[in-house]
């Protein structure tokens, strides 16, 4: 066998071993330290997202209630009256047949469906309001009026 010969042989041999070596895997080693990696990156990320998951709650109420708001004011347009507190914002779906009339009503409704708070209680309906022309809001996360925090009152006067 000849120099040139040896030297190319050597190479495949220490290409295959580079293969065979590369194929097998992991070492226990390079696991651990993804492990420790992702166990650092979780410690530090997690607090952060834990206490966002209230603010979302709060955010979805707002949204809600504002969908609600501009499908009351089209109500009004329609039938120059917002619906009384007894007809409440299911008139928003269903055509009212009592309390003052909506001859104006639009077939089909104004929104889809009536969503629920985000701590899946019913969103309240005052006509005429206390704090504005008609009053939409949720009772927060306690479901009882007032409170601070998470258990505050969310409603149209936030907006």
């Amino acid at each position: 066998m000849n120099k040139q010969s040896y030297l190319l042989n050597l190479q495949n041999n220490k290409a295959r071993r580079f293969i065979v070596r590369r194929s097998r895997g992991f070492t226990l080693i390079e696991i651990m330290v993804v492990v420790v990696i992702m166990g650092i990156l979780a410690a530090l990320v997690v607090p952060k997202l834990m206490g966002r998951t209230d603010d979302a709650r709060i955010v979805a109420a707002k949204q809600d209630i504002s969908t609600i708001m501009q499908a009351l004011k089209l109500y009004k347009l329609d039938n120059m009256h917002y619906p009384s507190t007894e007809q409440g914002v299911q008139s928003l779906i269903v055509k009212p047949t009592s309390g003052p009339s909506a001859n104006g009503w639009k077939t089909g409704g104004y929104i889809d469906k009536l969503p629920k708070d985000p701590w899946g209680n019913s969103y309240q309906y005052l006509s005429p309001g206390i704090k504005g022309e008609v009053d939409v809001f949720s009772l927060g996360a306690d479901g009882q009026p007032g409170g601070a925090g998470n258990d505050a009152d969310i409603g149209s006067w936030d907006l």
